[in-house]
Parts: structure tokens; sequence; C-alpha cells
């Protein structure tokens, strides 16, 4: 399926399934926001890594305006719909201030391995751990996703938009195992290195080397 669609070209990865609460503050995307909620439409975010709008992003409905003020911004809130391919920028919409895009909506598969996925969340719970951070899905841990927990397993912004290209499940939980399976072990030992240390200076209650028994001897 190909289509056009109003673009918000953000510096984030947003995913299928995701809410997003974004302030909208620009001219341009005050139009666009306020048409697309008064028709019900959704819009597209296209990833920017690097100062550069990348070819892959996300459509997202607006969920509700939760506030306007009296300069015309807006607070809202909004959900993750479906990986789109930009295929071609449209810079100048007649009438418009803002962008829009011809997009392409690749085939996704959302099916999993449950085995793999309940291996992810268990390194996950050891990377929160290790950084001695507490997160609580609301979804159920039977129904969780790869898209529902990659912003929580460290990854960087180049890498949750490799991950955003990925068009299998199977693919994305491989790409989460890969990750934490580098990184985990990398932040204990991290870890380990902050507590010697801190031990630096410290008194501590260490055994001395064994005497030479030739010597004790002589003694």
């Amino acid at each position: 399926m190909t289509n056009f669609i109003p673009i918000f070209p953000l510096e984030i990865v947003v995913y299928p399934t995701e809410h997003l609460n974004l302030h909208i503050f620009e001219p341009r995307y005050k139009q666009l926001i306020a048409e697309c909620f008064a028709q019900q439409k959704p819009f597209g975010i296209p990833s920017v890594i690097g100062g550069t709008m990348k070819e892959f992003g996300t459509l997202v409905e607006i969920l509700s305006i939760e506030k306007r003020y009296e300069n015309g911004e807006m607070d809202i809130r909004t959900r993750g719909l479906k990986v789109f391919r930009v295929l071609e920028t449209i810079r100048d919409v007649p009438d418009k201030l803002y962008s829009g895009a011809i997009v392409h909506y690749p085939r996704n598969i959302r099916q999993g391995n449950d085995e793999l996925m309940q291996k992810i969340l268990r390194s996950i719970r050891e990377l929160h751990a290790l950084l001695k951070v507490s997160r609580d899905f609301s979804t159920p841990e039977a129904e969780l996703s790869s898209y529902d927990v990659a912003h929580h397993a460290g990854l960087q912004p180049e890498e949750e938009y490799e991950m955003l290209c990925l068009m299998q499940e199977r693919q994305r939980q491989e790409y989460l195992r890969r990750h934490l399976g580098k990184a985990i072990p990398l932040l204990a030992e991290m870890e380990n290195l902050k507590q010697r240390i801190q031990l630096n200076g410290h008194f501590r209650n260490l055994p001395g080397y064994p005497s030479d028994p030739a010597s004790q001897a002589e003694q």
C-alpha cells in the first residue's frame, strides 16, 4: 500500500504500539496536528538520526489533545500504528506549512518466539539491576513484543533505528538478545571497577601473604 501522509520528523525513534506525548509549538506542526485531529487522520514521524531524516518512520494517531494554550501550542497524546518507508519527500505541500511524503508500508511479521522473549525480559531486568533503575511494563509480559521493550534495553538512537528497519519480530528479538548479551557483561565489569575505585583509601581487612616455611624454621 502506498499513500501520501503529512510528516513530523523528530530526533527519536517511534515504534508501533508506543505511546508518545508531545508538546507542539512550531506553527507548521500546530497546523498539521489541528488538521489531523479534526479529520481523524494519522501522520508520520520519520526518524532523524545524526541530523539526517531517515527513510523509515512510524505512522501515529492522535489519541487526544490534552491541553490547548492561548498561543495555539498544544500538548497531545499519540500512539504508534505501523512502520512506513519514505519513497518521496514533498517539501512544499500546497496551502500547507508542513511537509509530506509518499510512503509505502512494508509487510511486518509480528509473530515472534515466546521463549526468546522471556530470555530478553530476564536480561532487561538484569540490565536495570546493574543500572539501579526500575521499570514496570503496563502490558502483561505474555503480550510484550520487541517494540514494547526496545527503549528499555539501552540501545543507542542508531541502534533503535536499525531495529525499526527490521520487518520480522524474530529478527528484532535476536537483535535485542545480541545487544543485551554484549551490554550486560560490560556494565558488570564497569560496576566491579567502580567498586574497586571506591575502596581505594579505605581501611580494609586483608590477609597477609603466607610466610616462607624455611624462614620460619630459622627463627
